[in-house]
Formats: structure tokens, sequence, C-alpha cells
């Protein structure tokens, strides 16, 4: 299968990391923003195999897991109204809030409903107009032109009777909050390639030049995460910090310019809370004046919230590459994919998810 089976070749991965083993001669840190890259690294085994001295530090690039506990909680106070019929993507219902999540108000009664893409919330507002139909908009610049296009047409429509609740988050400042850190031990980092596909790499270009680290745009299979390891690691030994594009098959410096064109027409630049992170100026999206009528924040005044997380969860920690899942004394006990006390437990692309579908024990935990 075309760009499939090619980039899962166990030869061509013993290559690569003999490869590494030659080339790396000092310990490097390397920071993996996405979770789809997390979780192909863990359950491939590639993060234990690579060569003494490199590690990988996990990011926060769930969109999931970063998105804030009051939004999840305005989410559920909305999605128990009568007359709501509240959609959201899938793993976003088992995401628990203070008290509840989506998938336990579904089950005493809330309309909830998983939806595949945003325009599937916008046919179902358009064919039920007695009902307040709202969408719960998640994700990194991934997502943020499937939401953009739905509120466009949703005007285009004239619906009165479809919102939005918007939680989409942005990649570059994350990467800038966490080098400012002055604990921060990350020395290069491997981009998303799937954000990149939408936005291009020349927003990361300032930051692999003023904090002097490389970025490498890289993909999601096996062959794609070790290539674009040893390129981070061959900039590391020789003392260069530029942007390489190791997922050329897909991503252009450019990036997709009718999607770009779509975000920034109904979006506009917010500061965002992150879950277990906080807030981080210029980091988010929202909507922009003209569209505010799609705005559920607005359409529904929902107040008296107060958020509260579980104290034993470390979700923080795990987001920002501190600690590991199983440095966590609920991990594996308390907190499972079944019973999760925290986001990065439920969704697909969550670290703590990761290491628990690939048996990982406490063994690992960093000292």
């Amino acid at each position: 299968m075309k760009y499939l089976d090619e980039y899962r070749d166990p030869a061509l991965a013993r290559r690569l990391l003999e490869e590494l083993r030659r080339t790396a001669t000092a310990p490097w840190r390397i920071m993996e923003v996405c979770g789809g890259q997390t979780h192909t690294l863990v359950r491939q085994g590639i993060d234990e195999l690579l060569p003494a001295g490199i590690r990988m530090i996990h990011g926060p690039g769930c969109p999931v897991c970063v998105t804030p506990l009051e939004t999840l909680d305005r989410a559920m106070a909305i999605a128990a109204r009568p007359g709501v019929i509240f959609t959201s993507f899938g793993d976003m219902l088992r995401v628990p809030g203070t008290d509840t999540d989506l998938l336990s108000l579904r089950a005493r009664g809330a309309d909830v409903r998983v939806v595949y893409t945003p325009m599937d919330a916008v046919r179902l507002a358009a064919s039920r107009p007695g009902h307040e139909v709202v969408f719960l908009a998640v994700g990194f610049e991934t997502t943020a032109p499937a939401a953009a296009m739905a509120v466009l047409h949703a005007d285009r429509l004239g619906l009165d009777n479809f919102s939005m609740l918007v939680s989409h988050v942005l990649v570059p400042p994350a990467m800038t909050a966490l080098l400012d850190d002055p604990d921060c031990e990350v020395q290069a980092f491997l981009a998303a390639g799937h954000v990149c596909a939408v936005m291009g790499w020349r927003e990361y270009e300032p930051i692999a030049a003023r904090y002097r680290v490389p970025v490498v745009v890289t993909g999601f299979e096996p062959l794609d995460l070790l290539e674009g390891i040893l390129m981070a690691v061959r900039q590391l030994e020789s003392g260069r910090h530029v942007v390489e594009n190791q997922y050329v098959r897909a991503v252009r410096r450019s990036g997709n310019a009718e999607a770009q064109d779509a975000v920034r027409e109904v979006f506009e630049v917010t500061d965002r809370a992150w879950r277990g992170i906080g807030a981080l100026p210029g980091s988010g999206l929202e909507l922009a004046s003209r569209y505010a009528r799609f705005d559920a924040a607005h359409r529904f005044s929902v107040d008296g919230l107060r958020p509260v997380e579980d104290t034993d969860c470390i979700a923080g920690a795990v987001l920002t590459g501190a600690r590991l899942p199983t440095d966590c004394a609920a991990y594996g006990s308390r907190c499972t994919p079944r019973r999760p006390l925290g986001a990065p437990m439920v969704s697909a692309e969550g670290t703590c998810a990761a290491f628990h579908a690939a048996g990982r024990t406490k063994e690992g935990s960093l000292s």
C-alpha cells in the first residue's frame, strides 16, 4: 500500500537506528509536539530503542487533553439544558469535568451526539429548527479550517439555531512558553506534520532562530519519526538550528492558503487557558466579531462555574513533558482508560493512554 507499508519497513528502521547510533555523540532531548506521534513512538517502542542518551519528551500535542476544565464544565452545563443537541468529536465525551462528563450526561437523558465533522452539526441544525445545536470546537490548527467552513456554511444558510463552543489552540505559542520556562530541557522539536500541512512552517522559523533549537516537520509513521529524530540529531551535533521538512510528501513551507484564509475570515487570535498548563497569551482562536452570533459561550449564559481539578492527577506535568504518566500515583489504579481522572488517559492522542495501551509500568518512571 503506497505511503503506508513503505514507512513501516523494519529493515529500514534498523538502518535508521544504526545511523542514529553513529551520529549521536552526546545526550540530546527532543520533544515531539503531536500526540499522534507520541502514540506511534510508544506503541512501536521507538522511544526505548533509541541510542542511550537520546530522550524523547512528550509534549502538549493532544487537543482533547489541553481543553481547559472551565470549557468542559461550560459544555456540560449547556448540554444539560432542555432543547439543546450538543455535538462533539467522540474523544470529548469521556473527558472528565469537575463533576461529570458528557457521556454520563447522555446516560441521564441529555441529547449528546458524536459527529465526525463540524459540518455534520450544521446539517443537524438545518434539519432540527426547533432545537439549539451546539458544536464543541477543539483542536489545533489542523481542525480549525473545518470549524471555520462550518460557520461560513451556517452563515450562508442563515441558521439561527447553530453555535460553537470554541476552544481551538495554536502550536507556536505553546512551544515558546515551554522554551521560556527556565527548567525546560527541550533541545529540539519534531513539529506535527498535519498542523504544518495546513499552516506551513514559516511560523517556526523565528522560534528556531531565537531559541537556537532545531525544528523538524515530521510525519506519523515509524520511519517518519526515526528520520525526523535523525535529522534533529544531525542539526544538534553540528550546532545548526533551522526548520527542516521530513514530511515532504504532505507539507509545503507555505501550507494550505485556502484553509488559512478560512481560518482568518472566521477566527481571531486570543489568549487561551490550557488544561494543566495555564493561560498562554495569543495561543487560541475565538470567533471574530462578525460571527459572534455563533458563539455558544455568548448565546448561553453559564454562571457559577468553579472548576476543580482532581488533586491526584498530574496531567499538567505530563502535558509539558516534565513527568511521565508512570510517575503519577493514580496511573493504572485510580486512573485507567475506563475510569480516567484526567484527559491524557482518555484521548486517542493522550500520553497516559499511549503508555497504558503499551503496557508501560512504573518501572520506567523518571527519577
